[in-house]
Formats: structure tokens, C-alpha cells, sequence
């Protein structure tokens, strides 16, 4: 029987990092299931899903819990499958002026909405004439299946009147 782990690793980026991290969910016989990784101010930040053996899941753990002596900061979660509602899922663009406090407010809008963020990607990038910085958002957003994407959209826009945002 397999089990599903769901593991975060935080630790200072360096060559070879994750080639590291896939010899030993390897080596246990795990499946590398999907991933998200990045290299933040230096650091490596990555979350992934691994199926396993049930017999291997302690042996992986202890493994990768190896990993601390080397900086690497390791958790991990088994999954649980929890009753999943029928919901429907909408790509989300946002780009606007910068400044505090603007995922607080589009995270807030999203949740008012009854929106669940499956995938959000936020940065800054230096707006074309000008150069100032603008806070562009895109991700995942999913509603009830029988939501449109209407509410979701004005909620947003009603933060500022200098966001643009896609939605499809």
C-alpha cells in the first residue's frame, strides 16, 4: 500500500540540492509525485508530494531528516483525503501599483468570495515608463462549481482602481 507524504524543505541553496533530496526518495522507493521549488534571497523553498511504500515511510523520513546536519530543514506530512467538494478552478492575473498590505487584501477578497487559492506566485517587477515598482500576482483560485467568476473579479478590482485583473 502507498502512502502519500507531502514534505517542505527550506534550507541555503547550493548545486546539487535537489539532486540530493531525489536520490533518497529514490533510493526508498518513492515516487516523486509533483513539486513547487525556488530559490528566495539565497534560499531553497520547495514543497512536494511523494507517493511511498507504506513499509518505506519511516525509513524515508528518518533519511531525510538526515539532511538537518546540512542546513536542510525538512517536515513532513502524511496526506489525508478529505471530502472534496465540487468546485471549479479559474486562472487569476493581477498587476498593480505596490504596496503594503496587497496579498493581505487580494487573499481577503479571494476568501470573501468563497475562493479556495490553490496556486499563487506574486513579485515585483519595474513598471515599463516609469520604472516604479508593480506587485503582479497569477495563480490558481477555485469556486464552487456553481460560482462564476464575476464576484470574484469585482472583489478584486474594488481594492484599487490601479489593478488590472485577468480572470479565465
Amino acid at each position: 500500500m502507498k502512502q502519500t507524504l507531502i514534505m517542505t524543505i527550506l534550507g541555503a541553496d547550493r548545486t546539487g540540492l535537489v539532486r540530493s533530496i531525489a536520490g533518497i526518495v529514490a533510493a526508498h522507493q518513492a515516487n516523486w509525485q509533483e513539486s513547487r521549488m525556488a530559490r528566495l534571497a539565497g534560499q531553497f523553498a520547495g514543497i512536494l508530494r511523494v507517493d511511498c511504500p507504506a513499509e518505506q515511510v519511516a525509513a524515508l523520513s528518518q533519511a531525510l531528516q538526515q539532511l538537518a546536519s546540512e542546513g536542510i530543514q525538512i517536515q513532513i506530512i502524511q496526506e489525508s483525503v478529505a471530502e472534496v467538494e465540487d468546485r471549479r478552478l479559474w486562472h487569476i492575473d493581477v498587476v498593480g501599483n505596490d504596496r503594503p498590505g496587497i496579498v493581505h487584501q487580494l487573499t481577503q477578497a479571494i476568501a470573501q468570495c468563497g475562493g479556495n487559492v490553490e496556486e499563487l506566485v506574486t513579485g515585483l517587477e519595474s513598471a515599463a515608463m516609469s520604472g516604479h515598482p508593480l506587485f503582479r500576482a497569477s495563480g490558481k483560485v477555485s469556486l464552487r462549481s456553481s460560482s462564476d467568476e464575476e464576484p470574484l473579479r469585482a472583489a478584486i478590482e474594488k481594492l484599487s482602481d490601479d489593478l488590472s485583473v485577468e480572470i479565465h
